[in-house]
């Protein structure tokens, strides 16, 4: 099967871009000629399509906005020595963001930029000259990314500016900020438009590509993240139910550098190891303490806390196989926790780069087996998960329902230690209404108005009228 990476997709789309003073949503404006000349033909749109889908390295990047806010922003991880303004970098820890953050202000732009190569794509597809089928199914691979963008941001900042097609200077001064139930709406219109045109996985040609069961696992947890069980669990059920997914037999079997794209995989970004010219996975670089002992430097990003360690059960092998308990430097062992979920320690290294090849699963079917549970009430689905790891499964003598006493509990306990700084953490305290009593207990400076980002000092400069987050 082929797979949806083309490096030269975003070169290409980029060079579209013509100059102009850019408001926070029209960061990459297109001239008109340019736009209007490009988007005709089959392979047009095939290369837009790849741009938008490139987006996915940024977004979900180690040192991506979900990264910092679902493990730094919990009690899974820590940074110690990175690079940067590492001011900016340890504020997301130390619950310490301010407007001014720059961080905060790339991520804001990663996410109004990736959107703009969805928007664009979108707003041309429908006069295209082209097939019924073909313009379906473009428009259903970019409401699915679209539906995936705006739920990761509505998480982080709340209400937002909803932005929909590409918009002029003079055009984006009048978008302000949307309630969060608006944006809610367009992310559950989108979604379901996906659900209802993408092809199941087992149809799907090109690696990588959105499926209806991917679409359908999005839906299921922007649902919970409403509080709407009763759809969740409908449209989880479908995908429980539609034999395309299926545990692999072992834990260990879910990672390592040529394991891609497997049945537990339900949306994954894909990587190409041992080339500095395609994408390469940055993850097992990023996640690595920051120290150059095997040529390249660690990112130092996401370190593993002792709390996440301490979690597991004594006999849970998936803690051996998720955290390295340090690296051997010369004569000397460093105590220093990290995940090797995504070691690839035979990637050839260029530049100081480690060329990995690691795939990233920004859903895979525990994680959907997990959140059936939570939207049923039904410990059978977490049995599932328990069962491939030989625990005791919940409701069993043997459970440790001295710790995880409630099925609530049981899932929140079996989510973290399952799926790991696999970025899931602080959404999942979030949507639990837990977030502000874990983590304040584990010392965490944390209050209800710190569950949103602070919308960034610069974007309100540019538009006095957009407002802050309460707190900030």
């Amino acid at each position: 099967m082929k797979t949806i990476i083309r490096t030269l997709a975003i070169c290409c789309i980029t060079g579209l871009a013509a100059g102009c003073k850019k408001t926070f949503i029209q960061l990459a404006p297109v001239s008109n000629a340019n736009a209007e000349n490009f988007y005709k033909t089959k392979d047009d749109f095939d290369l837009a399509v790849a741009a938008a889908y490139n987006s996915l390295y940024t977004i979900y990047a180690p040192e991506g906005a979900v990264s910092y806010a679902s493990e730094q922003m919990s009690d899974n991880a820590i940074v110690y020595n990175i690079s940067g303004i590492e001011a900016d970098k340890w504020a997301f820890k130390d619950y310490n963001l301010k407007p001014a953050n720059t961080m905060v202000y790339q991520f804001w732009q990663d996410f109004y930029k990736a959107l703009f190569n969805i928007n664009i794509v979108l707003s041309k597809i429908d006069d295209a000259d082209l097939s019924a089928t073909y313009k379906t199914g473009v428009t259903a691979e970019m409401k699915f990314l679209r539906g995936l963008y705006y739920f990761d941001m509505v998480r982080l900042w709340g209400e937002l500016p909803v932005v929909t097609t590409p918009l002029t200077g003079a055009e984006s001064y009048g978008v302000l900020r949307s309630p969060q139930a608006d944006v809610y709406n367009l992310i559950t219109s989108d979604v379901k438009f996906a659900i209802d045109n993408l092809p199941l996985a087992s149809a799907i040609t090109v690696k990588g590509k959105a499926s209806k069961g991917a679409a359908e696992t999005l839906l299921g947890e922007v649902y919970l993240a409403q509080g709407n069980k009763a759809s969740a669990t409908t449209v989880l059920q479908d995908v429980y139910n539609s034999t395309q997914y299926q545990l692999l037999p072992t834990y260990a079997s879910v990672w390592g550098p040529t394991v891609k794209n497997t049945k537990e995989s339900i949306f994954e970004i894909q990587c190409i190891g041992g080339s500095a010219t395609t994408p390469y996975s940055k993850y097992y670089q990023g996640f690595f303490p920051n120290t150059n002992i095997f040529v390249f430097y660690g990112g130092g990003m996401n370190q593993v806390t002792d709390d996440l360690y301490n979690e597991y059960e004594s006999s849970d092998p998936r803690r051996d196989i998720t955290i390295a308990l340090g690296y051997q430097n010369g004569a000397t062992f460093v105590n220093q926790k990290y995940t090797k979920k995504w070691t690839d320690a035979g990637a050839a290294i260029n530049g100081g780069n480690s060329l990995a090849g690691n795939n990233f699963m920004v859903y895979r079917y525990a994680d959907l087996l997990l959140m059936l549970s939570e939207a049923t009430g039904d410990a059978k689905y977490l049995n599932e998960v328990r069962t491939r790891a030989s625990l005791p499964l919940y409701g069993t003598a043997s459970y440790p329902s001295a710790q995880y006493g409630t099925l609530a509990l049981a899932i929140e306990h079996e989510r973290r230690v399952e799926l790991a700084l696999e970025f899931h953490r602080w959404f999942d305290l979030k949507r639990t209404g837990r977030a502000v009593t874990v983590l304040a207990a584990k010392g965490k400076n944390i209050n209800a108005d710190k569950l949103l980002l602070p919308i960034p000092a610069i974007v309100r400069t540019q538009n006095d009228k957009i407002t802050q987050n309460t707190g900030y």
